[in-house]
């Protein structure tokens, strides 16, 4: 039987990481995390981010395991919390320009929308918020440079921002510039023309935070990438955070080799496009901020048909909204299709095999591609091959029995059956439908 509680395993924990940690270590990964709940079954941690979670279930476990009780089948007796981000208190208008830029020309605001509050979070970005969100804590400590790179309208600059809200509200001593690429040519041009340059040094020189949107705009300006790459080096080895955008990763930009292996020192993270949930809850979070009602079907039928570009999904809400007020009317699919249609995004043709079939469904629903082509009858099997018979039938036009061979050896009467059985639970199974469209997305993509 045990005699210390859940927490004190913890604080001994705790203790003992302190003498085994560097200072940076410590305070980066283990001071933040607090105790959310201490029962005698199990104990919950709360921490900050889930990058602090998988990084202390990655690198010290181990340890863990000397100290904290665990479950019958081995397992740590531990879970998570995600601590809730604290609640923006300044009033947009009152929000401060990060710092004063080298030339009165470039000042560059903060978007008072752009904070973490206002980020919707999926699995396409979560780990790139959470890596924002981290360095926001502790700039300069953790990871250095922060490197985002993805597609255009998916949340770089937001994300950029709201590194910079965060830090002017919990570092308030800390000097804060955000600027783009272009702006920083435009500031440098100014002050070589001035004959300045040292002035405008000495600021970038002096900030602790640096956050660059678009750096692709660098390309092809080598006297440009000279100064800015002598600006990242005298920063970084002060140990002051930056933090860069573009549309790219390193590795694939037009520029020096130096510069590259300069924004590979610390973390390059992806942003992805958000996937079917995730831009229904965006599209649902920016109506309920302009104080449109969309029900939960129309948010699935806008977000069904753009899928590219976050941008362009606030884009068409704000069409929406002023064509409803307009006219006086509640918002419904037929009102989107006839304002819409034109911003609808169809996936590019191609060619579809049963493999790839076979493959996305086994991605989906969680099974081995040879289970489904096997002669199991288990439930968890037969509807997944089911399934996938249904989209063959659908998307490929080749004969009944050609494709029934694929799925080892049916019968084409096999394939109509099930072609027939989807085809009626499709109508009164609405996550059936999702999944469909999302299988036929995918391979159409």
């Amino acid at each position: 039987m045990l005699t210390k509680t859940p927490k004190q395993c913890w604080e001994e924990f705790v203790h003992f990481m302190e003498d085994c940690c560097t200072a940076t270590e410590f305070q980066n990964w283990i001071a933040p995390i607090k105790v959310h709940n201490d029962s005698k079954e199990e104990l919950i941690l709360e921490v900050p981010n889930i990058f602090v979670q998988e990084y202390l279930l990655e690198n010290f476990k181990k340890q863990l395991e000397n100290f904290l009780p665990t479950k019958t089948n081995g397992e740590l007796a531990l879970s998570f919390a995600i601590a809730a981000p604290k609640k923006k208190t300044t009033a947009p208008n009152l929000i401060r320009q990060a710092a004063q830029p080298a030339s009165e020309k470039n000042k560059a605001l903060l978007n008072p929308a752009y904070t973490f509050e206002h980020f919707i979070e999926g699995p396409s970005n979560q780990f790139v918020k959470s890596a924002a969100f981290g360095i926001s804590m502790r700039p300069g400590k953790s990871y250095n440079p922060l490197f985002i790179h993805g597609g255009v309208g998916l949340g770089k600059t937001h994300l950029l921002h709201a590194i910079g809200h965060y830090v002017q509200q919990q570092h308030k001593r800390l000097k804060v510039h955000c600027i783009t690429t272009e702006q920083f040519i435009n500031d440098l041009v100014d002050n070589l023309r001035s004959k300045s340059v040292d002035k405008m040094k000495r600021f970038y020189r002096s900030l602790d935070v640096l956050l660059v949107d678009d750096i692709q705009f660098l390309q092809s300006r080598l006297n440009f990438e000279e100064e800015f790459c002598n600006t990242f080096e005298a920063l970084i080895n002060q140990s002051k955070q930056i933090v860069i955008t573009s549309d790219k990763p390193p590795g694939q930009l037009k520029l020096s080799e130096r510069m590259i292996a300069r924004m590979e020192w610390g973390l390059v993270a992806n942003v992805g496009v958000p996937d079917l949930e995730t831009r229904v809850a965006i599209l649902q979070h920016k109506a309920e901020l302009k104080g449109i009602k969309i029900s939960h079907k129309v948010a699935f039928f806008i977000a069904e048909r753009i899928f590219h570009n976050v941008r362009q999904l606030e884009g068409a809400l704000n069409r929406l909204a002023a064509y409803s007020r307009m006219m006086g009317l509640d918002v419904t699919e037929e009102i989107v299709e006839n304002t819409m249609s034109e911003l609808f995004q169809k996936a590019p043709h191609k060619r579809i095999s049963v493999d790839n079939i076979l493959k996305s469904v086994a991605v989906m629903f969680g099974v081995r591609v040879s289970d489904i082509c096997s002669k199991s009858r288990a439930k968890n099997v037969a509807f997944p091959r089911q399934v996938a018979m249904y989209l063959a039938k659908e998307l490929i036009n080749d004969s009944l029995m050609k494709l029934a061979a694929s799925f080892g050896g049916k019968t084409h009467s096999t394939l109509l059956h099930a072609w027939k059985k989807i085809s009626r639970q499709i109508g009164s199974d609405e996550m059936l439908r999702r999944q469909i469209q999302m299988a036929r997305r995918n391979l159409e993509s």
